[in-house]
């Protein structure tokens, strides 16, 4: 399932910061780009590894060293399908989640949910010596919050049927669960594998994420508060 846009969750200002941050990631991944045969130890060396954390014992200097790779990896992505993929999602749930929030709120929001899926793939794979990257953890964070802001908006959805494509509308409240239980599932399996990154994939740190969403969201104040009412949607989609 692709989703193309939401319906009924109405925003009432510009989403700065959800653009702000498709930015900066379109930024760095250019950046990526632009290194050629130097990315691989680029990505090495900057990146967060969760063995270069685990292997230090947790000190004051690791995690340290964990906070700063850890921010980076967000904004880091391993080809044109991750990045797209993950900026999608962002612009199309972030803008509400930020609209609930308010920008600085949203921004810290955006960050710490990052930093929880980051986490959670440390726990998950302590020993792993493979870079985790990109923006989905944090975009986990949205998805979460946004189920619990909007459970009931219409998710504007690509399926395809084999050789047959479809249009079709999925409220969130069984768009997101769907997803998260694929996450789940998929974290479940990598752990019984001979290789906990099988598929290279982190997808605790999407659980992480995801579940730390309506948690960040209700400490920073930004809980369902009073319902909107729905937005009006143009006649006809292109």
């Amino acid at each position: 399932m692709i989703p193309l846009r939401d319906l009924d969750a109405r925003r009432t200002g510009p989403a700065v910061v959800t653009i702000l941050l498709i930015v900066a990631n379109a930024l760095m991944f250019f950046f990526e780009l632009s290194l050629g045969t130097r990315l691989e130890a680029f990505v090495m060396s900057a990146a967060f590894v969760p063995a270069r954390i685990a292997e230090g014992g947790f000190s004051a200097g690791d995690v340290g060293l964990g906070l700063e790779s850890g921010l980076l990896s967000m904004f880091l992505h391993g080809g044109w399908a991750h990045f797209l993929g993950n900026m999608l999602f962002l612009w199309i749930f972030g803008d509400n989640v930020e609209d609930r929030l308010g920008h600085v709120r949203y921004l810290i929001f955006y960050l710490l949910a990052g930093y929880a899926a980051t986490f959670a793939h440390l726990w998950a794979s302590p020993g792993s010596t493979v870079p985790a990257i990109g923006a989905s953890g944090a975009i986990s964070g949205v998805l979460g919050a946004y189920l619990f802001l909007h459970p009931k908006a219409r998710i504007q959805t690509l399926i395809f049927f084999g050789f047959f494509i479809r249009f079709i509308y999925v409220p969130a409240w069984v768009f997101l669960p769907i997803w998260f239980l694929i996450q789940f599932l998929s974290g479940i399996a990598s752990l019984r594998a001979a290789d906990p990154q099988a598929g290279g994939v982190a997808f605790f740190a999407h659980i992480g994420g995801f579940v730390a969403g309506p948690l960040l969201l209700f400490l920073l104040g930004g809980g369902r508060g009073r319902a909107r009412g729905p937005r009006r949607e143009p006649a006809a989609w292109s």
